[in-house]
C-alpha cells in the first residue's frame, strides 16, 4: 500500500485562499472572456456567471461543512463513502479527477496559445491538422515543456508549490485590478451593446462554462492533510474563495465590454489583452496583461496538479487504485507517481491542436458537475444518518442548502447531455468522458484484485476513523 510517510502541515490562511482563488481565475479569464461576451451578450454572461456562481456556491457550503467535520486527503473520496459506499465514492472521485486532469491538459494547450499572442510568428514544424487546426512541433513542445516544469514544482513539495502560488496570485491580481478600475475610467457605456445574444441559447452557452471555470475550491479539501488551520476556519476560507471567484469572472467581463465594441471583440484572440491596451492607449498593455494570463495558467495548473495528486493518491491507498499511485516520497511528501500520471497526460495534451480548449472545458466541466451533485446528495444523507456528527462549521438551513445544491447541479450536469444547445460536442468531448470511464473501470479492476473489496471496505473505514480524529 501507500509509504509510511505522512504530509505536513504547512498550508496557512493565505497559502490555501491564493490555491483556491488562482485556481478558479487561472487562464479563463484571459481567454474566455471576449468568447462569453460574443455568445451571450454582456448582461447575458454576467447573468449566466451569476447563476453559476450562485449554484457553485450552494454546493461550495456542503463542501464547507463536510470539509471542516472530516479533513482527510482526498476530499469527496471520504464524503462520498461515508454516505454512498464504495460505488459512490469511486464515481464521485474519479469524476472530479477528470476535472483536474482536464484542467492541467487545458492549461498545457493555453500556454502556447499565449506565446502566439507576444510571438504570432514562433510556430515550425507543421505535424498534423486536428479539428481544422494545424498543430506545429513549437507550439506543442512549447505547452509540453510547461507541463514539465509544473510536473517538476510539484514534486519539489507543497510549501515550494504555494510559495510560488501567493507570487503568481498576486501578479496576476494587480494586473486584472488595472484592467478593471481603469476600464471604469476610460470605457463606454455604448461598448455594452447588446446586452443579449440568441436569447436564453446564449446565456445557457456561458452558464454551462461556469463549473470548469469555478471548479478549484474543492483543491483545498484534497489538501486537507497539508492545512495547518482550525476545522471551522477551513470551510470559511474555501466559501471567500468562491466569492472572489465569481465576482473577479463578472467584473472583467464588464470590463472588457465597456472598452471593446462589437467590431473589435469579433477582431480579437484576446479580449482582456487588448483592452487593457485600449485603457492605456499602447499596445504594451496588451503585453502586460497576457503576463497576467501566463501567471493565471501557472496558478491554476500548480493548483490542480495538487488537487489531482492528493485525489489519485487517496483512491490509491485505499484499494480504489492500483499500489504504486500510493507512493509518497520520502523527502518531500508529495504523492509522486500520482504527480508524475498527471504531468504525462497533461505532456502528451498540447498534441491535440488548440481545438482541444473547448474539448478539456467541457469534458472537464461535466466531470466536475458530476462530482458535485454526489457531494451535495452525500452532504444531505449525513445530515440524515449521523445529525450528531461533529461539524466545526455547519451550515445553517442545512436540508434546505443540500436540496437546493442538488437540484441546481442536477441542472446544470443536464446541460451536456444530448439534445441540449450546450451538449457535449460528438466525436471528440464524448470520446474524453468515455475513455476516462474505461480507464477508471480499468484501474478500479486492478486495485481490487490487489485488495479485495472487503479489505478496500477495512481500509476506508479506516479513514472515516482517522477523518474524525
Amino acid at each position: 500500500m501507500s509509504d509510511e510517510a505522512t504530509f505536513q502541515r504547512v498550508l496557512g490562511r493565505w497559502d490555501i485562499l491564493a490555491l483556491a482563488f488562482g485556481a478558479m481565475v487561472g487562464w479563463g479569464w484571459v481567454v474566455l472572456a471576449g468568447t462569453q461576451i460574443r455568445a451571450g451578450g454582456t448582461l447575458g454572461a454576467v447573468l449566466a456567471f451569476a447563476a453559476g456562481g450562485f449554484a457553485i456556491f450552494l454546493i461550495s457550503l456542503t463542501y464547507a461543512e463536510l470539509c471542516s467535520a472530516m479533513p482527510k486527503t482526498g476530499g469527496e473520496h471520504i464524503y462520498s463513502y461515508r454516505a454512498l459506499g464504495l460505488a459512490g465514492s469511486f464515481i464521485c472521485t474519479w469524476a472530479v479527477v477528470l476535472g483536474y486532469v482536464a484542467v492541467t491538459a487545458f492549461e498545457a494547450v493555453a500556454l502556447p496559445t499565449v506565446l502566439e499572442y507576444l510571438a504570432p510568428n514562433y510556430q515550425w514544424g507543421r505535424l498534423w491538422t486536428v479539428a481544422g487546426w494545424d498543430v506545429t512541433l513549437t507550439w506543442a513542445l512549447t505547452g509540453s515543456v510547461g507541463a514539465i516544469f509544473m510536473t517538476w514544482i510539484n514534486y519539489r513539495g507543497i510549501s515550494f508549490s504555494a510559495a510560488l502560488q501567493k507570487i503568481f496570485v498576486f501578479a496576476l491580481g494587480i494586473v486584472g485590478l488595472a484592467l478593471i478600475i481603469g476600464s471604469f475610467f476610460a470605457g463606454e457605456v455604448a461598448n455594452t451593446s447588446p446586452q443579449f445574444v440568441d436569447g436564453f441559447g446564449g446565456w445557457m452557452s456561458v452558464l454551462v462554462m461556469t463549473p470548469f471555470l469555478l471548479v478549484g475550491f474543492d483543491v483545498i479539501p484534497q489538501a486537507a492533510e497539508e492545512i495547518d488551520l482550525p476545522h471551522r476556519a477551513i470551510g470559511k476560507v474555501l466559501l471567500l474563495s468562491v466569492a472572489m471567484a465569481t465576482v473577479w469572472y463578472i467584473l472583467i467581463i464588464v470590463a472588457v465590454s465597456l472598452m471593446l465594441d462589437g467590431t473589435a471583440l469579433e477582431e480579437t484572440e484576446l479580449a482582456p489583452a487588448d483592452a487593457l491596451a485600449a485603457v492605456v492607449g499602447a499596445g504594451w498593455g496588451g503585453q502586460f496583461l497576457v503576463f497576467a494570463g501566463l501567471c493565471g495558467i501557472l496558478t491554476s495548473w500548480n493548483a490542480f496538479f495538487i488537487g489531482g495528486s492528493r485525489a489519485i493518491y487517496a483512491m490509491a491507498r485505499s484499494g480504489m487504485l492500483p499500489a504504486f499511485l500510493a507512493r509518497m516520497h520520502p523527502v518531500h511528501r508529495t504523492p509522486v507517481n500520482a504527480i508524475l500520471l498527471i504531468g504525462a497526460l497533461a505532456t502528451i495534451a498540447p498534441f491535440l491542436g488548440r481545438s482541444a480548449l473547448v474539448w478539456f472545458v467541457d469534458a472537464g466541466g461535466f466531470g466536475i458537475v458530476i462530482a458535485y451533485v454526489l457531494v451535495a446528495v452525500s452532504f444531505l444523507v449525513l445530515r440524515r444518518r449521523e445529525p450528531d456528527m461533529p461539524r466545526p462549521y455547519r451550515v445553517p438551513q442545512g436540508e434546505r442548502i443540500g436540496w437546493a445544491a442538488v437540484i441546481l447541479g442536477g441542472a446544470l450536469a443536464v446541460l451536456y447531455l444530448p439534445g441540449m444547445p450546450s451538449a457535449l460536442i460528438w466525436p471528440a468531448e464524448w470520446l474524453i468522458v468515455g475513455l476516462w470511464s474505461l480507464a477508471g473501470l480499468g484501474l478500479w479492476s486492478m486495485g481490487k484484485a490487489q485488495v479485495g473489496t472487503a479489505r478496500q471496505t477495512e481500509i476506508m473505514e479506516e479513514e472515516v476513523m482517522r477523518a474524525e480524529r
